[in-house]
């Protein structure tokens, strides 16, 4: 019997993105409300070939747990070697089926494996049979329009030991451009009995509640909508709870990015994400352009703390 997901505090997840989702930006979009948040893609062979500097990016701590580490790669063998080193860092191993960057896809790897659906239900068998955890999917729609087997391979995963499968409803040809078809994460939910994540164009509170409503899924993960807005998973709660929500304040944005900044420094955050964090945190605020201009010129922690205090004594 496969595992099953650990009961989790709500049905909003935060997406896996590189670059993106250091722990600091995981663990304020938790204490906003997310459910739960997964890890950046980390290389399943790497970590197979005990490859130090990809065990040091597995930054996951206590303070998020559940904690989901995501794998990509296109072998069973070191998928399991990878998971079996994870079994006690983590609770949940997701393994990605989805990634559309080139770099990815040239590897035989993430979305390149929808054109393999017998080597998909190969790794997701052998991971879920190898470790005490459960086990989730990561799908997209197939390569292109014309090539949609989503529900085929969504099929082969629940049969192979999978405990969710999320959809981004978008094909690999889509990349992140274009409408996400959600129709097809109600076809999946209709096919299988594992719960069912929807991901794909979710950016308010409305967006969460019309995907449940369309598609029935389970859960909702939510990636570049939370960029630089941690805070709607708080509105998407209190949506829940009363039909309305708090609407954002840039006072409420710097305030956001002040606390992800703290989390950054206990945790030794790489400056790179600082930096994109203080880009994102800016966007839609009066003169903000011409201050990311400045942001992106800076080298130290220290200068973006200045020019952030200065912008918030600004808009008070």
């Amino acid at each position: 019997m496969p595992s099953p997901l650990p009961p989790l505090p709500s049905d909003t997840i935060l997406a896996p993105m590189a670059g993106v989702t250091d722990v600091a930006f995981r663990l304020l979009c938790k204490k906003d409300g997310a459910g739960l948040t997964v890890t950046e893609m980390r290389s399943a062979h790497a970590l197979a070939r005990a490859n130090k500097a990809v065990m040091r990016l597995i930054d996951v701590v206590p303070e998020e747990a559940p904690r989901c580490i995501q794998l990509f790669g296109q072998k069973p063998e070191y998928f399991v070697q990878s998971a079996k080193f994870l079994e006690n860092k983590g609770e949940i191993i997701d393994l990605n089926f989805g990634c559309p960057a080139s770099q990815i896809i040239q590897q035989g790897a993430g979305s390149a494996l929808l054109e393999r659906p017998n080597q998909i239900q190969k790794i997701v068998a052998a991971v879920s049979s190898a470790v005490n955890l459960p086990v989730t999917c990561k799908l997209r729609l197939g390569i292109n329009s014309h090539k949609i087997n989503v529900v085929k391979i969504a099929q082969l995963c629940e049969q192979s030991g999978a405990a969710m499968i999320t959809v981004h409803a978008r094909t690999q040809k889509q990349g992140y451009t274009g409408k996400a078809d959600w129709s097809w994460i109600k076809k999946v939910k209709e096919a299988v009995k594992i719960p069912i994540c929807g991901n794909g164009d979710v950016r308010t509170p409305e967006d969460y509640l019309r995907m449940k409503t369309e598609t029935s899924c389970d859960l909702v993960m939510i990636g570049r909508g939370a960029i630089g807005n941690p805070f709607l998973f708080n509105q998407i709660e209190e949506y829940k709870k009363t039909g309305k929500y708090t609407p954002r304040t840039q006072t409420q944005q710097l305030q956001d990015f002040f606390a992800y900044l703290k989390l950054a420094e206990k945790y030794n955050v790489d400056f790179n994400y600082i930096k994109f964090h203080a880009l994102s945190f800016t966007k839609g605020i009066a003169g903000s352009a011409q201050l990311r201009e400045k942001l992106s010129r800076m080298k130290t922690v220290e200068e973006i703390k200045k020019e952030m205090e200065v912008l918030t004594k600004t808009i008070n």
